[in-house]
């Protein structure tokens, strides 16, 4: 792997800190972009730390300051997060107006490679049991969801970066689980209320998920070999949500769950859901617009990425004993 510079942003998310580890491993010069009032998670240790926020261009001056004799390669992985069904302004100016000015950062810096982790939400939907690939342009108004707008309009602001010469790709994982997420995300905090007793019913639906160590390891062989303007799905397989919470019964020993609630009265009952977990300060299990989600076509294909990438998927198994490793030993459940 070439010698550089790997500037991370969002670096004390679940896929950013993943992706610091990953590099520190590699002996790589890596600085870490974290928020004010952030702390560094554990997998930094050795990485230089810089506080900023991407809304605020003026502050990240010290991010992209180069060190002599090495390329600059920046792998923007800052983003929100959403399955809300209500506008947030925020999800727009982090996701959007961030990019925005993580590029024009990036011509003033001149940073040789960006790699940009979209999601497979920018991508449309295409009915039921055909396949999902690699688009090259992105509209907003072909996807469902604000989160999915807003990754849209992210996505072709950097498609048009790289039409303009920046030496830019962008990644579409789908859904990220496994371990060191300190945030704890949406399949994370499903773990953690199964294994807490507070998971009294699940959804039938499913979704392709992935293994954030694999999704990691994607982007920087995409760092290597991404090819400029080009789009790379770093997706795993579909598994059912009754599929994930037996694998959560094998791991972690807990009480196997039965009972499954119709998808019309989760669909009921979800925006008293949503309400509900906003009120706990707690990412929503099911909103109306996971529930969209959980039975929407994921039929994603990363052959793609496979065959230019070398990108690998490991059993979900796998995953999710490691996930329950990580979190009895971080106190988590």
């Amino acid at each position: 792997m070439e010698k550089a510079l790997y500037l991370v942003t969002g670096a004390a998310g679940h896929l950013g800190n993943t992706v610091v580890g990953s590099l520190l491993a590699l002996n790589q010069q890596v600085r870490a972009l974290i928020l004010p009032g952030e702390r560094p998670r554990p997998s930094m240790q050795g990485a230089e730390i810089v506080v900023g926020d991407v809304c605020k261009r003026d502050s990240l001056a010290p991010f992209f300051k180069p060190l002599p004799g090495l390329p600059v390669k920046l792998i923007h992985c800052a983003g929100v997060i959403s399955i809300g069904s209500r506008f947030q302004k925020r999800l727009f100016d982090v996701n959007v107006e961030g990019t925005r000015n993580i590029l024009a950062c990036c011509k003033d810096f001149a940073v040789s490679k960006l790699v940009h982790v979209s999601s497979v939400h920018a991508i449309p939907e295409r009915p039921a049991g055909q396949t999902i690939s690699e688009i090259d342009h992105f509209d907003p108004d072909q996807v469902v969801g604000y989160y999915a707008k807003s990754k849209a309009q992210a996505s072709q602001l950097v498609l048009d970066a790289a039409k303009e010469g920046l030496d830019a790709s962008i990644v579409h994982p789908s859904g990220i689980c496994g371990p060191n997420d300190y945030g704890r995300g949406h399949i994370s905090q499903l773990f953690k209320d199964y294994c807490n007793g507070a998971l009294a019913a699940i959804v039938k639906g499913g979704y392709d998920f992935c293994d954030v160590r694999d999704v990691a390891q994607g982007i920087l062989a995409c760092a290597e070999k991404g090819r400029p303007g080009q789009c790379y799905i770093l997706s795993g397989d579909y598994y059912t949500i009754p599929q994930m919470v037996e694998y959560f019964h094998i791991a972690s020993g807990g009480k196997a769950i039965k009972a499954i609630l119709p998808m019309w009265l989760a669909k009921m009952t979800a925006p008293l859901s949503e309400l509900y977990y906003k009120l706990r300060k707690q990412p929503p299990l099911y909103t109306p617009y996971s529930l969209y989600t959980l039975t929407s076509n994921a039929n994603f294909s990363h052959a793609k990425a496979q065959r230019e990438l070398g990108y690998s998927v490991r059993p979900m198994l796998d995953t999710v004993r490691d996930m329950a490793v990580w979190f009895k030993e971080k106190g988590f459940v």
